[in-house]
Protein backbone atom coordinates (compact mmCIF):
# COMPACT_ATOMS: atom_id res chain seq x y z
CA UNK A 1 0.00 0.00 0.00
CA UNK A 2 2.96 2.34 -0.51
CA UNK A 3 0.95 4.43 -2.98
CA UNK A 4 -2.20 4.51 -0.87
CA UNK A 5 -5.82 4.80 -1.94
CA UNK A 6 -6.33 8.56 -1.71
CA UNK A 7 -8.74 8.08 1.20
CA UNK A 8 -7.80 11.40 2.81
CA UNK A 9 -7.21 13.45 -0.33
CA UNK A 10 -7.93 17.09 0.46
CA UNK A 11 -8.38 16.47 4.18
CA UNK A 12 -6.50 18.36 6.89
CA UNK A 13 -5.82 17.43 10.47
CA UNK A 14 -3.96 17.71 13.75
CA UNK A 15 -1.84 14.80 14.99
CA UNK A 16 -0.92 14.82 18.68
CA UNK A 17 1.65 12.54 20.27
CA UNK A 18 4.25 11.49 17.70
CA UNK A 19 7.57 11.00 19.50
CA UNK A 20 9.83 8.81 17.35
CA UNK A 21 9.50 6.45 14.42
CA UNK A 22 8.31 3.63 16.69
CA UNK A 23 5.31 5.56 18.01
CA UNK A 24 1.83 4.84 16.69
CA UNK A 25 1.15 8.54 16.08
CA UNK A 26 4.28 8.72 13.91
CA UNK A 27 3.09 5.76 11.82
CA UNK A 28 -0.37 7.30 11.55
CA UNK A 29 1.17 10.56 10.30
CA UNK A 30 3.01 8.67 7.57
CA UNK A 31 -0.18 6.85 6.61
CA UNK A 32 -2.15 10.12 6.53
CA UNK A 33 0.44 11.62 4.19
CA UNK A 34 0.31 8.50 2.01
CA UNK A 35 -3.46 8.90 1.72
CA UNK A 36 -3.23 12.55 0.68
CA UNK A 37 -3.80 14.51 3.89
CA UNK A 38 -2.09 17.65 5.15
CA UNK A 39 -1.71 18.17 8.88
CA UNK A 40 0.13 19.81 11.72
CA UNK A 41 2.11 17.82 14.28
CA UNK A 42 2.03 18.65 17.97
CA UNK A 43 3.57 17.39 21.17
CA UNK A 44 4.63 18.79 24.53
CA UNK A 45 7.78 20.95 24.42
CA UNK A 46 9.71 18.46 26.57
CA UNK A 47 8.71 15.61 24.25
CA UNK A 48 9.92 17.61 21.27
CA UNK A 49 13.31 17.97 22.91
CA UNK A 50 13.51 14.25 23.66
CA UNK A 51 12.12 12.99 20.36
CA UNK A 52 12.91 13.39 16.70
CA UNK A 53 9.78 15.10 15.41
CA UNK A 54 11.70 17.42 13.10
CA UNK A 55 12.49 14.45 10.87
CA UNK A 56 8.80 13.54 10.62
CA UNK A 57 7.92 17.15 9.85
CA UNK A 58 10.44 17.20 7.02
CA UNK A 59 9.28 13.86 5.63
CA UNK A 60 5.60 14.81 5.62
CA UNK A 61 5.87 18.55 5.05
CA UNK A 62 3.95 19.14 8.28
CA UNK A 63 4.43 22.19 10.52
CA UNK A 64 5.32 21.38 14.13
CA UNK A 65 3.47 23.32 16.84
CA UNK A 66 4.51 22.70 20.47
CA UNK A 67 1.62 22.40 22.92
CA UNK A 68 1.23 21.32 26.52
CA UNK A 69 -2.30 19.92 26.40
CA UNK A 70 -2.83 20.54 30.13
CA UNK A 71 -2.71 24.31 29.54
CA UNK A 72 -5.66 26.10 27.95
CA UNK A 73 -3.62 29.02 26.64
CA UNK A 74 -1.27 26.69 24.77
CA UNK A 75 -4.15 24.77 23.21
CA UNK A 76 -5.73 28.06 22.14
CA UNK A 77 -2.43 29.09 20.58
CA UNK A 78 -2.19 25.73 18.78
CA UNK A 79 -5.70 26.12 17.36
CA UNK A 80 -5.00 29.66 16.23
CA UNK A 81 -1.76 28.65 14.48
CA UNK A 82 -3.46 25.62 12.92
CA UNK A 83 -6.13 27.88 11.41
CA UNK A 84 -3.37 30.08 10.00
CA UNK A 85 -1.62 27.05 8.47
CA UNK A 86 -4.54 24.92 7.30
CA UNK A 87 -7.84 26.67 7.96
CA UNK A 88 -10.34 24.21 9.46
CA UNK A 89 -9.37 20.58 10.04
CA UNK A 90 -11.19 17.37 9.20
CA UNK A 91 -9.56 15.02 11.68
CA UNK A 92 -7.77 15.02 15.02
CA UNK A 93 -5.63 12.21 16.44
CA UNK A 94 -5.22 12.12 20.22
CA UNK A 95 -2.31 9.79 20.98
CA UNK A 96 -1.32 11.23 24.36
CA UNK A 97 -0.71 9.26 27.52
CA UNK A 98 1.69 9.41 30.44
CA UNK A 99 1.71 8.27 34.06
CA UNK A 100 4.36 9.39 36.56
CA UNK A 101 3.15 6.62 38.88
CA UNK A 102 3.84 3.95 36.25
CA UNK A 103 7.21 5.48 35.43
CA UNK A 104 8.14 5.51 39.11
CA UNK A 105 6.77 1.96 39.57
CA UNK A 106 4.28 3.01 42.26
CA UNK A 107 1.79 0.35 43.28
CA UNK A 108 -1.84 1.20 42.54
CA UNK A 109 -2.71 1.03 46.24
CA UNK A 110 0.10 3.45 47.08
CA UNK A 111 0.05 5.97 44.24
CA UNK A 112 1.08 9.58 44.55
CA UNK A 113 -2.18 11.53 44.19
CA UNK A 114 -0.55 14.58 42.65
CA UNK A 115 0.91 12.29 39.99
CA UNK A 116 -2.49 10.62 39.67
CA UNK A 117 -4.04 13.98 38.78
CA UNK A 118 -1.28 14.49 36.21
CA UNK A 119 -2.02 11.07 34.70
CA UNK A 120 -5.71 11.88 34.28
CA UNK A 121 -5.07 15.42 33.07
CA UNK A 122 -2.49 14.47 30.45
CA UNK A 123 -3.95 11.15 29.30
CA UNK A 124 -7.70 11.85 29.35
CA UNK A 125 -8.86 15.35 30.29
CA UNK A 126 -6.60 16.66 27.52
CA UNK A 127 -9.05 15.19 24.97
CA UNK A 128 -11.84 17.26 26.52
CA UNK A 129 -9.66 20.39 26.44
CA UNK A 130 -8.65 19.86 22.82
CA UNK A 131 -12.22 19.34 21.64
CA UNK A 132 -13.49 22.24 23.73
CA UNK A 133 -11.06 24.69 22.16
CA UNK A 134 -11.37 23.18 18.67
CA UNK A 135 -15.12 23.76 18.80
CA UNK A 136 -14.92 27.14 20.51
CA UNK A 137 -12.46 28.45 17.91
CA UNK A 138 -14.29 26.82 14.99
CA UNK A 139 -11.30 24.70 13.94
CA UNK A 140 -13.00 21.31 13.53
CA UNK A 141 -15.03 21.10 10.32
CA UNK A 142 -18.51 19.61 10.04
CA UNK A 143 -18.27 15.94 9.11
CA UNK A 144 -14.90 15.61 10.81
CA UNK A 145 -13.48 12.69 12.75
CA UNK A 146 -11.68 12.44 16.09
CA UNK A 147 -9.77 9.33 17.15
CA UNK A 148 -8.14 8.80 20.55
CA UNK A 149 -5.89 5.82 21.23
CA UNK A 150 -6.95 3.67 24.17
CA UNK A 151 -6.20 0.25 25.66
CA UNK A 152 -8.25 -2.65 27.00
CA UNK A 153 -7.05 -1.67 30.48
CA UNK A 154 -10.07 0.67 30.46
CA UNK A 155 -12.28 -2.43 30.86
CA UNK A 156 -9.99 -5.05 32.37
CA UNK A 157 -7.39 -4.93 35.09
CA UNK A 158 -3.74 -5.07 34.07
CA UNK A 159 -1.90 -4.54 37.34
CA UNK A 160 1.30 -3.05 35.90
CA UNK A 161 -0.77 -0.48 33.96
CA UNK A 162 -1.78 1.01 37.34
CA UNK A 163 -3.58 4.37 37.13
CA UNK A 164 -3.43 4.34 33.33
CA UNK A 165 -6.30 1.84 33.54
CA UNK A 166 -8.35 4.65 35.11
CA UNK A 167 -7.12 7.23 32.62
CA UNK A 168 -8.14 5.16 29.62
CA UNK A 169 -11.59 4.54 31.12
CA UNK A 170 -12.03 8.31 31.54
CA UNK A 171 -10.72 8.92 28.02
CA UNK A 172 -13.32 6.60 26.53
CA UNK A 173 -16.10 8.25 28.56
CA UNK A 174 -15.07 11.71 27.33
CA UNK A 175 -15.07 10.43 23.74
CA UNK A 176 -18.61 9.11 24.11
CA UNK A 177 -19.86 12.30 25.77
CA UNK A 178 -18.31 14.59 23.18
CA UNK A 179 -19.41 12.28 20.38
CA UNK A 180 -23.03 12.67 21.43
CA UNK A 181 -22.72 16.45 21.45
CA UNK A 182 -20.88 16.82 18.15
CA UNK A 183 -23.09 14.36 16.25
CA UNK A 184 -25.44 17.12 15.09
CA UNK A 185 -22.53 18.48 13.04
CA UNK A 186 -21.71 15.07 11.61
CA UNK A 187 -18.51 14.88 13.67
CA UNK A 188 -17.54 11.41 14.90
CA UNK A 189 -15.56 10.76 18.07
CA UNK A 190 -14.18 7.25 18.65
CA UNK A 191 -11.46 5.50 20.61
CA UNK A 192 -9.27 2.71 19.23
CA UNK A 193 -8.20 0.10 21.76
CA UNK A 194 -4.89 -1.04 20.34
CA UNK A 195 -3.11 -4.21 21.40
CA UNK A 196 0.22 -3.95 23.26
CA UNK A 197 2.59 -2.42 20.72
CA UNK A 198 6.37 -2.19 20.88
CA UNK A 199 6.68 1.58 21.02
CA UNK A 200 9.07 3.64 23.13
CA UNK A 201 6.22 4.46 25.53
CA UNK A 202 4.86 0.92 25.69
CA UNK A 203 8.17 -0.77 26.38
CA UNK A 204 8.75 1.65 29.25
CA UNK A 205 5.96 0.01 31.24
CA UNK A 206 7.15 -2.54 33.80
CA UNK A 207 6.00 -6.00 32.72
CA UNK A 208 5.34 -4.89 29.13
CA UNK A 209 7.09 -7.90 27.59
CA UNK A 210 4.82 -10.22 29.56
CA UNK A 211 1.71 -8.27 28.52
CA UNK A 212 2.82 -8.34 24.88
CA UNK A 213 3.50 -12.09 24.90
CA UNK A 214 0.25 -12.85 26.75
CA UNK A 215 -1.80 -10.92 24.15
CA UNK A 216 0.20 -12.38 21.27
CA UNK A 217 -0.53 -15.94 22.38
CA UNK A 218 -4.25 -15.39 23.03
CA UNK A 219 -5.20 -13.17 20.08
CA UNK A 220 -6.13 -15.48 17.17
CA UNK A 221 -4.45 -13.09 14.71
CA UNK A 222 -1.67 -11.99 17.04
CA UNK A 223 -0.86 -8.42 18.01
CA UNK A 224 -1.31 -5.84 15.24
CA UNK A 225 1.64 -3.57 14.55
CA UNK A 226 1.76 0.22 14.77
CA UNK A 227 1.49 0.40 10.97
CA UNK A 228 -1.59 -1.81 11.00
CA UNK A 229 -3.13 0.44 13.64
CA UNK A 230 -2.34 3.41 11.40
CA UNK A 231 -4.21 1.83 8.49
CA UNK A 232 -7.24 1.23 10.73
CA UNK A 233 -7.23 4.84 11.91
CA UNK A 234 -7.12 6.01 8.31
CA UNK A 235 -10.49 4.33 7.71
CA UNK A 236 -11.92 6.22 10.70
CA UNK A 237 -10.64 9.55 9.39
CA UNK A 238 -12.04 8.81 5.94
CA UNK A 239 -15.56 9.32 4.61
CA UNK A 240 -16.08 5.54 4.61
CA UNK A 241 -17.05 5.61 8.31
CA UNK A 242 -19.40 8.61 8.40
CA UNK A 243 -21.84 6.98 10.84
CA UNK A 244 -19.36 5.31 13.20
CA UNK A 245 -19.23 7.32 16.41
CA UNK A 246 -19.10 7.03 20.21
CA UNK A 247 -17.47 3.61 19.87
CA UNK A 248 -14.51 1.98 21.51
CA UNK A 249 -13.13 -0.07 18.64
CA UNK A 250 -10.83 -2.97 19.46
CA UNK A 251 -7.84 -3.38 17.18
CA UNK A 252 -6.19 -6.30 18.90
CA UNK A 253 -6.23 -9.36 16.64
CA UNK A 254 -9.30 -10.75 18.40
CA UNK A 255 -7.83 -10.68 21.92
CA UNK A 256 -10.91 -9.01 23.46
CA UNK A 257 -13.18 -11.87 22.37
CA UNK A 258 -10.86 -14.85 22.77
CA UNK A 259 -10.87 -16.90 25.96
CA UNK A 260 -7.56 -18.72 25.77
CA UNK A 261 -5.55 -20.34 23.01
CA UNK A 262 -4.67 -24.00 22.68
CA UNK A 263 -1.01 -22.99 22.58
CA UNK A 264 -1.27 -21.27 25.95
CA UNK A 265 -3.20 -24.19 27.45
CA UNK A 266 -0.43 -26.55 26.34
CA UNK A 267 2.27 -24.20 27.65
CA UNK A 268 0.53 -23.83 31.03
CA UNK A 269 -0.05 -27.55 31.32
CA UNK A 270 3.63 -28.20 30.65
CA UNK A 271 4.74 -25.47 33.04
CA UNK A 272 2.67 -26.72 35.97
CA UNK A 273 3.48 -30.34 35.16
CA UNK A 274 7.19 -29.51 35.39
CA UNK A 275 6.62 -27.74 38.73
CA UNK A 276 4.81 -30.75 40.15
Amino acid sequence: MSEGYGLLKGKKGIIFGALDDRSIAWRIALACKREGADFVLSNAPIALRLGALDALGEETGAPIIPCDVTKDDEIESLMRKTKEELGGVDFILHAIGMSPNVRKKKEYTDINYNWYQQTLDISAVSLHRVLHHAEKMDVLNDGGSVVALSYIGAQRIFSKYSDMNDAKALLESIARNYGSRLAKRGIRVNTVSQAPTKTSAGTGIKGFDGMFTFAEKIAPMGNPSADECADYCITLFSDLTRKVTMQNLYHDGGFVTAGISEEMIDDLAKLYSDED
